[in-house]
């Protein structure tokens, strides 16, 4: 029995270490982003995923309009959303 516990000690140890390590700020990333996405609203300077910046114009429960340069508007998911950008 007490070779048993010595033989599972490393992998117990590893699986520890890999969950508060990869697995927990992982998480704790993607709720930020997901609360982040949920309060976007009209007006917020955003960037995408894919490097665009814009305002954001109008928005529902999955989609959004991105206002850019020269008054175009482009229609996005919420999940393309990277960041909002501060307003000082």
């Amino acid at each position: 029995m007490g070779e048993m516990i010595s033989l599972m000690a490393p992998f117990l140890l590893m699986a520890f270490v890999f969950y508060f390590f990869l697995i927990r700020p992982q998480q704790k990333r993607q709720k930020q982003v997901n609360q982040m996405q949920s309060d976007l609203k009209k007006g917020d300077q955003v960037v995408t995923i894919g490097g665009m910046h814009g305002t954001v114009h109008s928005l529902d429960e999955s989609t959004l309009v991105i206002e850019v340069d020269g008054g175009q508007k482009l229609t996005y998911d919420r999940s393309a959303v990277k960041q909002v950008i501060a307003q000082e």
